[in-house]
């Protein structure tokens, strides 16, 4: 950064919390819009290696993602059965 910015900039304050999460999703979209995605750091291929390794050694031990979807969902309490 070429210089150091006003945080929060001039006038953020004074804003309701839905125009400051308006301003920031608006930031955060020019950010995204303008930039090529990092790459992902080298430890999420080693992960990635070493779980599908494991499945390929004994697919039985995994699960479908819907079911794996449900249980985390209800782990966290957004679904309740």
């Amino acid at each position: 950064m070429s210089s150091a910015a006003t945080i929060p900039p001039p006038g953020f304050d004074a804003l309701s919390p839905a125009e400051k999460l308006d301003y920031v999703q608006s930031l955060w979209d020019s950010i995204v819009d303008t930039v090529d995605a990092p790459p992902a750091p080298d430890w999420h291929d080693e992960v990635v290696r070493e779980r599908l390794q494991a499945h390929r050694k004994d697919p039985s031990a995994s699960r479908p993602w819907a079911d794996a979807r449900v249980g985390i969902a209800q782990k966290l309490g957004s679904i309740k059965h």
